[in-house]
């Protein structure tokens, strides 16, 4: 079970990919400056879109960093919002390219081989917690009924 988090977060528009990591490095930046990023800080990356259904020029990622209130911003390119919780199946991979591509590859079969069943009312979340990264990992939370 994944709790529902406040978040802080910037929304980027396009194809999923490299795009992706340079939005991340603007929020850790923008979270260094308002002395929000710590060795408790999580950041989570939400693909709002299944590129399978949506052109990849219109889907939308949302890198998150999680807070525990809202503040008073002056970034315009910064919203507030709330994550959905809920059951997850949480994989944790080694955080590199070829891992995370890989990871892709092989989730929904390992999901139908377990019999979990995709609740696709929520959106797919890469779970970035301070201690894994400083050790080389992420998570990848897939919603399930």
């Amino acid at each position: 079970m994944i709790p529902s988090y406040k978040v802080a977060y910037m929304r980027r528009t396009g194809s999923y990919g490299l795009e992706n990591v340079h939005i991340m490095e603007q929020l850790k930046n923008w979270a260094r400056e308002k002395n929000l990023l710590n060795q408790s800080s999580i950041i989570l990356g939400i693909i709002q879109d299944n590129p399978q259904f949506t052109e990849p020029k219109a889907c939308h990622y949302d890198v998150c960093l999680v807070i525990l209130d809202e503040f008073k911003n002056d970034n315009k390119y910064i919203n507030f919002g709330e994550t959905i919780g809920g059951k997850y199946c949480v994989f944790k991979i080694s955080h590199t390219a070829a891992t995370v591509k890989k990871a892709w590859n092989e989730i929904f079969p390992e999901l139908s081989k377990r019999n979990y069943e995709f609740d696709d009312r929520r959106p797919i979340i890469e779970r970035y917690a301070m201690p894994m990264i400083n050790k080389h990992y992420c998570e990848i939370c897939i919603p399930i009924l």
